[in-house]
């Protein structure tokens, strides 16, 4: 027996909204990676700089891939382009932590 229209979409929309929890989470926890090697210059190393730089960039990818669907409301459009802004934020913030361990 096929899954009902609605059931079916409304799984699809709490695992995308699942999926957008899970990338926020992520995020917050490399911004407090972030924030504590700044505050500690002999933690930034060079290995460190290059794993960092490849979960922001593996993160980007996800986020900036997604695709909203035609169902999604205006607070999942709002997430979306906030988590977009805080990833942004974050390269930011880690090039600035970067550029001193590449002059140290």
């Amino acid at each position: 027996m096929p899954i009902p229209k609605d059931e079916l979409q409304q799984e699809h929309v709490s695992a995308w909204r699942t999926y957008l929890s899970s990338l926020e989470k992520a995020i917050v926890r490399l911004e407090a990676d972030i924030d504590e090697v700044s505050e500690m210059a002999d933690t930034c190393t060079s290995e460190w700089c290059q794993a960092t730089e490849h979960v922001i960039d593996e993160l980007s990818n996800a986020l900036f891939s997604i695709s909203e669907p035609r169902w999604s409301n205006k607070e999942d459009s709002a997430k979306i382009k906030q988590l977009k802004r805080r990833i942004h934020d974050l390269y930011a913030d880690y090039r600035n932590i970067s550029r001193t361990v590449g002059a140290a």
